[in-house]
Formats: structure tokens, C-alpha cells, sequence
């Protein structure tokens, strides 16, 4: 097929839309159910209260937006694809955005800002008269038009996914796994709060002691997908890896769309995988070995976790686990390993570092 051909093919597959919408009409679609902003995307998006003043700012003072993403389910309402911190900001500003229970979120009061600083303490409605919003004011925002560009329930059905996915990377203040944790919200949210609810496990914080910002980042709940992903996976399935970003996203979403996974089985061997290494190793779990020193030191290490975590669990799952007294120098061995040194350096990427840390993980701790 030529590139005119695969082109033309994928045009077809996707069929869009687009027109501005006044505030108003957004507010209204919004309020009538007929708008999904995903109220669970909220904790994902860090906007501070001088970010939102400044959106609501640009608005009062005639500056264009950029246009709102949508994609249109077959039962008519929109799913917001891009645009949904400024949408939500616009529905707290107005006293409307619900959170992921359906309860009102305290309204927004506005900060001052460089070219409106009188805007300090301002609310739609406020206590007082000089803290509320003129209804003159109130209307010039209501009337402001976004535009939107719409995905159509016609297109294929995997469109938004990767439309969603184009927009919130490379310049979003998203991490990798905030996104996907996006996608798999819109795809399959029973499967996200089962693959958020596994990092949560005691014995996992404890092993992993990640940092606030990690955590922030949902770095956690991207090592439990890798978990899910790899600790059973079939060695040829990693053998050309390419980008491991798109592998874990595009493993995703088969297992959110195709339900192939038991989640009952991982769960547990995730919660056996964690309790022995806190029961043995505890925070030095994935911390680099000095064997000068003679001790654990250093934050926690993605490659120990590949070949550690991953490679007990797989022997655990295979009942083919080496004696739990042996994993402690198991572990230490790996300094003196060249494959795990070689391909340990933060000079080699994921896709040549896995095919060789998996098998390695997997071998080392399995019974002799």
C-alpha cells in the first residue's frame, strides 16, 4: 500500500466535525449531562489558582482559547479528549464542577492577576457585592465563544484513544502513566481502579519507597502496570520491545478493551511478590549494592525492580522459586554480573534492556 493509499485509508476511518460554542453553551451541555469531562481526570491535572485566574483573565480580556477536543459516544454525549482543565476551571469559576461522587467543588475565587490585579478575591457569586462577578462581566464570559473539533461516533473506535493520547504528550504537563491513566478511565474505569488500588499495598510502598514527586506523577501505578504487563509475559513478546511507552499503552488498552487479564490471580501474586521482599529486603529492595561498603544505598533503581520484582513473580506464579534464604545474595550477585551491569546503565534504553533483564530476573531466582 502506498503512503497516498494509507493515508487516504485512515482519513476515511476517522470523521470529524467543528464549530465555536459560546461559554453559555458549554455551561448548559455540561449541566444537562451532556458533556463528560471525567471528573476522575481531575487529580491528574495540577493547575494552580493563579493558572485558572489567568485563564479566566485571558477571557475577560478578548484572547482567543484554544479549541476543545471532543469525541462524540454512540449515545450522543461528548467526551472531552483536550481542554479539560480549561473547561473545568470555566464550570468551578461558575460554582458547577462536580467531583468524582457527584458533590459540588468549593468555587473558584479568583487571584489577582498581572493585567487585572482588581480580580483578587472575585467569585461568580461571592458574599459580598464587590467579590462577585458584574453580571455584565458574567455575560461577556458566557458569551465567549471556544471552538471545538469533534470525532464522530462514526469513526473508527479507537480514534479518540489515540487522538487523546497525541494531544497530552510531548508538551503536557501529563507524565506518561497520568496519561494512560486517561485512557484507561475512558476505556475500561473498572480496570483503572483496580490497577490504582495495587500500589496501595503496604508492603509495595515499602519496597519501592518512591519520592512525593513520583508518586505525584503516578509512578506507582505505572510499576503496577508494568508488574501486570511483564512478570508473565512471554519472552518473545519483548524481543522488539521499540518504545516501551507504546508497548505498556498499546498492552493497555487490549487488556482494558478484551478483558484479558485475572485480576484475582495477579492481585494475589502481586501481594506474595511484595510481602516476600519486604519480609527479606525491605526498602533496600531496589537500591544499589556497595559491595565496598557492603550495603544498600541510593534511591530505588527501574532495572533492579525488571529483574527482581519481575523475575520472583514469574517463579512464584511457576512454583519454581529458589529457596527465599538464597534472594538476599541473589541480588547482591547482580553488581557482579556483566549482563545486569551492561544493561543496567541509563545508556541503554528500555527496548534493548528488557529482553535481556527479564530472562536474567527469571533464571537468578529460580530453584537450583
Amino acid at each position: 500500500m502506498t503512503l497516498n493509499e494509507e493515508i487516504d485509508k485512515k482519513r476515511r476511518e476517522i470523521r470529524t466535525d467543528g464549530y465555536p460554542l459560546s461559554i453559555g453553551e458549554w455551561i448548559s451541555m455540561y449541566e444537562k449531562n451532556e458533556l463528560d469531562i471525567h471528573p476522575e481526570f481531575q487529580r491528574f491535572y495540577r493547575w494552580s489558582d493563579h493558572q485558572k485566574s489567568s485563564l479566566i483573565e485571558s477571557i475577560l480580556l478578548g484572547i482567543p482559547l484554544p479549541q476543545i477536543f471532543v469525541s462524540q459516544r454512540k449515545d450522543g454525549v461528548w467526551d472531552v479528549i483536550d481542554g479539560l482543565q480549561r473547561l473545568s476551571t470555566i464550570f468551578q469559576f461558575v460554582g458547577i464542577l462536580k467531583d468524582e461522587k457527584n458533590k459540588i467543588i468549593p468555587p473558584l475565587k479568583l487571584k489577582g492577576t498581572k493585567y487585572l490585579p482588581a480580580l483578587e478575591g472575585v467569585m461568580w457569586n461571592g458574599d459580598i457585592d464587590k467579590h462577585t462577578l458584574s453580571s455584565d462581566l458574567q455575560l461577556v464570559i458566557k458569551r465567549t465563544k471556544i471552538s471545538s473539533s469533534i470525532v464522530l461516533k462514526e469513526s473508527d473506535e479507537t480514534a479518540k484513544y489515540d487522538l487523546f493520547q497525541r494531544l497530552n504528550t510531548g508538551g503536557s504537563e501529563l507524565s506518561p502513566q497520568e496519561v494512560r491513566n486517561c485512557l484507561l478511565v475512558m476505556t475500561n474505569q473498572s480496570l483503572f481502579k483496580w490497577l490504582k488500588s495495587l500500589p496501595t499495598d503496604e508492603c509495595f510502598k515499602s519496597t519501592t519507597a518512591l519520592s512525593d514527586r513520583s508518586l505525584e506523577e503516578a509512578y506507582d501505578v505505572e510499576l503496577a502496570l508494568r508488574f501486570v504487563i511483564l512478570s508473565l509475559v512471554d519472552i518473545s513478546h519483548i524481543r522488539s520491545v521499540g518504545d516501551v511507552g507504546v508497548f505498556l499503552t498499546d498492552n493497555m488498552l487490549e487488556i482494558a478493551k478484551n478483558k484479558k487479564i485475572n485480576k484475582v490471580k495477579i492481585s494475589k501474586l502481586f501481594e506474595n511478590t511484595f510481602s516476600l521482599l519486604d519480609r527479606i529486603l525491605g526498602d533496600d529492595s531496589f537500591k544499589r549494592f556497595n559491595s565496598i561498603k557492603q550495603r544498600h544505598e541510593g534511591g530505588f533503581l527501574l532495572s533492579l525492580y525488571e529483574v527482581i520484582a519481575l523475575g520472583i513473580a514469574f517463579n512464584i506464579s511457576n512454583n519454581t522459586l529458589c529457596d527465599k534464604d538464597q534472594i538476599p545474595e541473589k541480588v547482591k550477585s547482580l553488581w557482579t554480573n556483566k549482563e545486569f551491569t551492561n544493561f543496567s546503565t541509563s545508556g541503554v534504553n528500555a527496548s534493548r534492556r528488557l529482553p535481556k533483564l527479564i530472562p536474567l530476573g527469571r533464571e537468578l531466582f529460580h530453584k537450583s
